[in-house]
Parts: C-alpha cells; sequence; structure tokens
C-alpha cells in the first residue's frame, strides 16, 4: 500500500521504450492513492522535450526511468545529473544489463534503483520510498554490479551491438539500428569477441557470443 493520505497528489513521469511494459507501469502507479502519472515517454530525449513545454505546475517530482532503449543510445549520466541537480528524484527501473552505466547514475544521483525481475510491489513501494526522500536499491543491484569484474569493458556503442546481435539481429540489422555502416557493426562485434578473448572467454560463434551476452545480464531471456 503506498504512503499517500489522500490530500497530497505527487506527479510521477515515465521513460520506457517498452509499450506494454510502459502501459503495465502505468496501471500500476495509476492506481495507487495520491499518484498521478502526468508524462509517459519512450525515450529521455523525449521527456525532455515534453518537460520544457509542460507548466510548473505539471512538471513530475519523480522520473521512473528505463536506462536502456533497443534502438537508441542508452541514458547518459550527464543528463541525469543535470534532472537531479534541478530537484527532479530519479527512481531507476531497469533490467540492469550495463553495471558501469547503473553505478554512473548512481554517482549522478539517482534515488533507487529497481530491477525488472522485481515484485509490482517493489516498484511501488520504491517510488513511495524515494517521494519520501529515502533511497531503494534492489536486492539484485549488488550482485549485478559485482558480476562486473568477470566482463570484458565495452564501450557504449560495442555493448549496444553486443545486445542487437546477441538478441537475433543480422549484422545488416544492428548497424541500421546504430545508424552506422555495415562494415562499422562488424568491427563493433570484432572488438567484442576480442575483448571476450582477452577475457580468457573466446567466442567461436554467435551462438556463443549470445549465451556469453546472456550469462554477463547483457541479454535478458525472461
Amino acid at each position: 500500500m503506498g504512503v499517500g493520505d489522500g490530500s497530497e497528489v505527487w506527479r510521477v513521469a515515465l521513460v520506457e521504450d517498452h509499450l506494454l511494459q510502459r502501459r503495465r507501469t502505468e496501471e500500476i502507479l495509476g492506481g495507487e492513492s495520491g499518484l498521478v502519472v502526468v508524462a509517459s515517454c519512450s525515450t529521455l530525449p523525449e521527456f525532455l522535450a515534453w518537460v520544457q513545454r509542460a507548466p510548473i505546475s505539471a512538471r513530475p517530482q519523480l522520473l521512473v526511468l528505463d536506462l536502456s532503449v533497443d534502438r537508441g543510445p542508452s541514458v547518459d549520466p550527464d543528463v541525469v545529473a543535470r534532472l537531479v541537480d534541478a530537484g527532479l528524484r530519479i527512481l531507476v527501473l531497469s533490467a540492469l544489463a550495463s553495471p558501469a552505466l547503473v553505478r554512473a547514475v548512481i554517482k549522478a544521483g539517482v534515488a533507487g534503483i529497481v530491477g525488472k525481475r522485481d515484485s509490482e510491489q517493489d516498484v511501488v513501494d520504491a517510488v513511495w520510498t524515494v517521494l519520501r526522500r529515502g533511497e531503494w536499491m534492489t536486492p539484485d543491484l549488488a550482485a549485478v554490479i559485482a558480476s562486473d569484474a568477470d566482463r570484458p569493458q565495452l564501450s557504449d556503442q560495442e555493448e549496444r551491438a553486443l545486445v542487437l546481435y546477441a538478441s537475433g539481429l543480422t549484422l545488416g540489422a544492428v548497424a541500421q539500428a546504430l545508424g552506422v555502416k555495415q562494415d562499422t557493426a562488424k568491427t563493433y562485434i570484432a572488438r567484442v569477441k576480442s575483448k571476450y578473448a582477452a577475457a580468457g572467454r573466446p567466442v567461436r560463434s554467435k551462438v556463443d557470443l549470445s549465451r556469453m551476452a546472456i550469462d554477463d545480464g547483457y541479454v535478458d531471456v525472461g
């Protein structure tokens, strides 16, 4: 149950690129007494454009933010830091596939992190905790960050290419999604394979790469 006392209404915005996930989160939060979802966006740039147009009275006190976008770049921690500095409370709701990015947004000042495998009640509890100016960290977070030591350090583009390629896309489709030439996408995948090999985990096939991406949390099979 929430902590709303019926007199104050808290404004919440959502950023989530998966439509069904976004709609379900809207339903969950919209069903809480004392919460109203004022914006529901597929990307952070879309939210930024909306909030610049919105009157101050309509702007959210809390942003529930997914870190990764399937067909675009991950969230920029510098943008997150600017939003936090402006007074916006941010709760990350993410698959936590990139420990490095998670650490970066924690440093940027997000108030809480919930994993997409956590329960709906966990999401609700996290929202109310953050609105009360508390902090919330999913139990999975420590394990996700700890596992980072066993994974090769990938650049943002290498990580995006890996996620797309390991999810079943062809190199051509990966290139199109990243907005680069196919040779460039091929180079990203080659670098990923080299880094895995250097970490003592050689990749002999696309199946190997997909398995490692799943093992390392880059691709969610749930």
